[in-house]
Formats: structure tokens, sequence, C-alpha cells
């Protein structure tokens, strides 16, 4: 059983930053594309970014520029480096990966940016 868990979110200030972490267990890590996606109170979930193999990266226009998605395959981990991070970046974070037919997620890790 794939299991993903993400870690890292809690409260900053505008113009801070935080860096979330995804472990992954139970699939093969190195070979798959992985994905942040987030999702604000009263909002449908969106991609915010991804990380392919090899680490071809791609992000949601909104976080182009402050955000960086990496990864460790050693560590079979998923990072995501937010900076100058603004009170609209307030969701609830998720680690997503897809593995034969079924695809998976993270429980989520809150991030509240206050202004």
């Amino acid at each position: 059983q794939v299991r993903l868990v993400e870690s890292g979110g809690g409260l900053v200030q505008a113009g801070g930053s935080l860096r979330l972490s995804c472990v992954v267990s139970g699939g093969i890590f190195s070979t798959n594309a992985m994905h942040w996606y987030r999702q604000a109170p009263g909002k449908q979930r969106e991609l915010v970014a991804t990380i392919t193999t090899p680490d071809y990266t791609n992000y949601a226009d909104s976080v182009k520029g402050r955000f960086t998605i990496s990864r460790d395959n050693a560590k079979n981990t998923v990072y995501l480096q937010m900076n100058s991070l603004k009170p609209e970046d307030t969701a609830v974070y998720y680690c997503h990966g897809s593995w034969g037919l079924s695809t998976y997620w993270g429980q989520g890790t809150q991030v509240t940016v206050s202004s």
C-alpha cells in the first residue's frame, strides 16, 4: 500500500518561508512524477507544482518564482520550498502521486499566512 505523509506546514507572516516535505512509502519513488496541490476554503483543489524524472519541474503561474519543488530519491521525499508567502497562499497542501492505475494523496498539511 502506497502511503504519502506530508509535514512542514504552519503559521507564518506574509513574506516568510516554509518548506513542506512529503515522504512516500510502499511504492517506487525514483521513477514517479510527484505533485503538490492546495485547497483553500471554499475553493477547488489546484495543482501548485510538479516534478518528473529526470527533474523537469512545472509551476502554477501564481507561485512561479516563489515556490520550488525538489526531490531526494534516496529519502523517498519530495519537497516544496515556499518563499515570499502571501495571505492568498493560505490553504491545505497535499502531496499526490500515481502508481499503476491508482492515485494517492497525503493527509494534507495546513499553511496559514497572516497579513
